[in-house]
């Protein structure tokens, strides 16, 4: 099976940071090819190994919270199944001080789980990590920490992940989404920011 080493290998170097984000099919596609098992070994309880040093950690944050966005990418459920081993993973390992041991941009990796919970005091956790542990190159990170926290004080969750979630949208949410949704919430940030 596929060690952290190749986890990283393939995320940290062939995808890099220009690549963590956007969507591409045929990343996707090679990600659930070579790292389907591995993901599958996660959510099983099979990875516990990689959590007793930094770089297993980061390796498994990236296939717990990261490659599963990129696998189930669109209305699929299981692009959060993990998540709560994520989390629980990464507040671990923060607690260690192991993020402090990753260089960024790769740090940014033990916060995304907690941009990602539907949880406000995870929300507030990560914006305050994003301040003070990435202050030289968390910028638009950060933004986008206070965008995911703004999603969570007003609806509690994140209504784009309702229909992958089989969840019904409320009145409100289906205004935010004809509004223009998460990125709506970005750029309202922004101009927050240029004023």
């Amino acid at each position: 099976m596929v060690g952290p080493e190749q986890v990283l290998e393939f995320w940290l170097d062939k995808i890099g940071p220009a690549g963590w984000y956007g969507a591409d099919d045929a990343v996707d596609a090679e990600i659930r090819e070579k790292f389907m098992p591995v993901w599958d070994a996660a959510g099983s309880g099979g990875l516990s190994m990689w959590l007793t040093y930094p770089s297993g950690a980061l390796a498994y944050l990236i296939v717990t919270d990261q490659f599963s966005r990129n696998m189930f990418r669109n209305n699929d459920g299981r692009a959060f199944a993990l998540d709560p081993i994520a989390l629980a993973a990464a507040k671990s390992a923060i607690c260690k001080g192991w993020d402090m041991k990753i260089d960024p941009p790769a740090r940014q990796f033990f916060y995304l789980p907690m941009m990602h919970s539907e949880n406000l005091c995870d929300q507030e956790r990560c914006v305050r990590l994003m301040v003070e542990r990435m202050p030289q190159n968390g910028a638009d990170n950060l933004l986008h920490a206070q965008a995911h926290r703004e999603v969570i004080r007003q609806f509690g969750r994140f209504p784009y992940r309702n229909a992958a979630l089989s969840r019904l949208d409320t009145r409100s949410e289906t205004d935010y989404a004809r509004a223009g949704g998460y990125g709506h919430t970005v750029r309202q940030l922004q101009s927050k920011k240029a004023a």
